[in-house]
């Protein structure tokens, strides 16, 4: 069983925002604390797969949120034993919008430059 618990931490821009963090507090508080439980279980349950987690891409995955009538994705990746929060929607389509991917892959490109 693995016992790590991974650090959370929300990706910020150059200029200190920190959009999910913004995306989330955009929310009900109900899809909140939804998020952010879901959230939680990856902390503590790392690595998960489906129907929790999907890989979309190398150092790239989803958590797949179910809330009342809609979904949402938060996109991250793993710093060590960090989990970062890269981006977070709502999904309107079947498939992960490829421009929502981009986000998350620049934020991405942006940590590790920056590390």
């Amino acid at each position: 069983m693995n016992t790590h618990i991974l650090d959370v931490r929300f990706f910020a821009s150059d200029s200190g925002n920190e959009p999910v963090r913004a995306w989330l507090m955009s929310l009900p508080a109900s899809e909140r604390r939804t998020i952010g439980e879901d959230i939680k279980t990856v902390q503590f349950g790392w690595p998960l797969g489906m129907p929790l987690v999907r890989k979309l891409a190398k150092d790239l995955w989803e958590i797949r949120v179910h809330l009342v009538e809609r979904i949402a994705r938060v996109l991250f990746t793993l710093d060590g034993h960090t989990l970062v929060l890269l981006h977070g929607f709502i999904k309107k389509s079947q498939a992960t919008p490829p421009e929502e991917l981009d986000v998350a892959k620049r934020r991405l490109q942006q940590l590790r430059s920056a590390s």
